[in-house]
């Protein structure tokens, strides 16, 4: 498996430097260790030889209850070189959802760069697209103002009732209800580090996330803003300077039209657009056997 993912891997050395990039952060080998009871790894064979593999994980709704994964997310789908992606992949994907919903598995997203091959194999394999994401990227991003905005504070965990209103409100109906129709949902999606913060007006107007990165990796950005004049303005100016004009990545769906505007006029590029895809499976459910009784009338 890891010979498989290097050669995919190597696939990425012949595109520039922010799309390579972005290769690395979405094909992590290390995702796929340590194996937990929320990922799934299945490889397919040939006469003994492993020629490739499907990767997917997910994260329990609630830590303070049985761990239940109801939706997982595909990381991985490589082959080996030489082997025909369209007679190897199509039957590692139908497998992989199969056996999520033998476990209790609702639905399987993933995020695929529009031009790759591989997206015609998920399409023929049920899944089907409820959003486009563009994935931006600033080598050297410039704010045009340094003052924070009015109303700006670090987030809260009281916040969190307050953040998923401002979801719901960004959201369309269509992608809310897939990814987070409840509180509990979205709650449990809340789980990458970094700085937050909101800028309050009466009501969370907008939120922000900047988690710092490397000497090999940008800084991550991430944003919820009303549409209301000026405030996708001044959250992109806020992460820009808190992350020290340094450079850094975002990914904003295609509803984010305005924070995608504020970031192109920062210095931001975009790097590739990508589909977000989902295949809802049937989730096999063990009903208690009820023995037969005589009915009258």
């Amino acid at each position: 498996m890891e010979q498989i993912y290097r050669e995919a891997e190597a696939g990425f050395s012949a595109v520039p430097p922010p799309a390579r990039l972005w290769g690395l952060v979405s094909h992590t080998f290390s995702s796929l260790l340590p194996l937990t009871q929320e990922t799934l790894i299945y490889i397919a064979e040939d006469d003994g030889r492993v020629i490739g593999f499907v990767q997917a994980t997910g994260h329990p709704m609630s830590m303070s209850l049985p761990a239940k994964v109801t939706s997982l997310q595909v990381l991985n789908l490589c082959m080996a070189s030489g082997v025909a992606e369209s007679e190897v992949a199509p039957a590692l994907v139908e497998y992989l959802c199969d056996q999520a919903g033998q476990k209790g598995v609702s639905r399987l997203f993933v995020r695929i760069p529009l031009d790759d091959p591989l997206i015609d194999v998920f399409r023929l394999q049920g899944f089907r697209q409820y959003a486009t994401e563009s994935v931006l990227y600033g080598e050297s991003p410039e704010a045009r103002a340094t003052e924070p905005p009015a109303g700006l504070r670090s987030c809260r965990s009281r916040d969190d009732r307050a953040l998923y209103h401002l979801y719901r409100k960004v959201t369309p109906w269509g992608v809310a209800r897939l990814e987070a129709p409840a509180y509990r949902d979205w709650k449990a999606l809340r789980s990458a580090p970094g700085q937050q913060e909101v800028i309050d007006r009466v009501e969370l107007v907008g939120w922000c996330r900047v988690q710092k990165g490397s000497q090999a990796r940008p800084h991550t950005l991430a944003f919820m803003a009303l549409p209301e004049r000026g405030v996708a303005d001044e959250l992109v100016d806020h992460a820009i300077v808190a992350s020290d004009a340094q450079p850094a990545w975002c990914s904003l769906r295609h509803y984010d039209s305005h924070m995608i505007d504020a970031l192109r006029g920062r210095g931001f590029s975009l790097l590739l657009t990508q589909a977000l895809l989902v295949r809802e499976t049937a989730v096999r459910e063990s009903l208690p056997e009820k023995s037969l009784v005589p009915s009258f009338g």
